[in-house]
């Protein structure tokens, strides 16, 4: 568990947490229960990936896979027990004591509901059904939609939620993370073909060697640098609901629309 959640890699989601509970008026510790819970989702997601029984990748973050270093067994057992830890972190008295019962419900729900079959987990059985089918560009939305964008939506309610904010600012913070998973992950694709193992710190073109569809395969690199900043653009538009500082959130998203790993 430790050594993958210590692995490095860009804490996207834990960062988004703070940043919305802070731009809706909360500190950073009374986010910090949900900042880790979504990291640990996340990290769970990532040793499950890379097991040979899904993308069977030996590289993750610059490292060795889990099930590398500790075996498929170890590794499949570590991925449970974060994701139990997570929502153990999320439910626990202390928490409770520092956000109140009724955040802390919602917060839970809310990760469940975009960790699980609706999202996540059920964005990685498209994933799967999709190898060697060609699969058409309406698949691949639904796809990157479950599987990238809606953790990344979770994270940015999260951090609304631990501030106790309105619900239009939950919605807004939603937009937001919508908008910006799915340009990373048109990103991630565009990075496949044009970056290095070295550069990305995983390995590249597994999704060409899987047979696998994306958008650049679909719609090629221009259109998918078009896509990046149109979707960057409506994340944009979706912070103007906020009366706070929104130009870290704007930075943010304007670095994922460019980055290089």
């Amino acid at each position: 568990m430790k050594y993958s959640l210590e692995a490095g890699g860009k804490r996207v989601r834990p960062c988004l947490v703070f940043e919305f509970a802070q731009l809706c008026g909360e500190n950073t510790e009374k986010a910090a229960p949900f900042a880790c819970a979504v990291e640990m989702i996340h990290t769970y997601s990532l040793i499950h990936d890379d097991l040979p029984c899904m993308d069977d990748d030996d590289l993750r973050r610059g490292k060795p896979s889990n099930h590398i270093v500790y075996g498929e067994d170890t590794a499949l057992l570590a991925g449970d027990a974060l994701q139990a830890l997570a929502f153990e972190i999320m439910s626990s008295d202390k928490t409770s004591e520092l956000i109140g019962d009724k955040a802390c419900r919602k917060g839970v729900n809310t990760l469940a509901k975009y960790a699980g079959a609706v999202g996540m987990v059920g964005g990685q059985v498209i994933d799967l059904m999709s190898e060697n089918t060609n699969a058409p560009i309406e698949t691949l939305r639904e796809m990157d939609y479950k599987k990238t964008a809606c953790l990344i939506k979770a994270a940015c309610e999260l951090g609304c939620i631990c501030a106790g904010a309105d619900e239009k600012y939950i919605k807004a913070a939603s937009k937001y993370g919508e908008c910006i998973g799915i340009a990373f992950q048109i990103q991630d694709d565009i990075l496949d073909v044009t970056s290095s193992n070295e550069e990305l710190g995983k390995p590249v073109g597994s999704d060409m060697e899987n047979s696998k569809s994306t958008y650049v395969s679909l719609l090629g690199i221009d259109k998918c640098r078009e896509l990046v900043d149109e979707l960057t653009e409506k994340a944009l538009k979706s912070l103007e609901v906020f009366s706070g500082d929104v130009s870290s959130l704007s930075y943010f998203a304007r670095q994922l629309a460019c980055r290089k790993k």
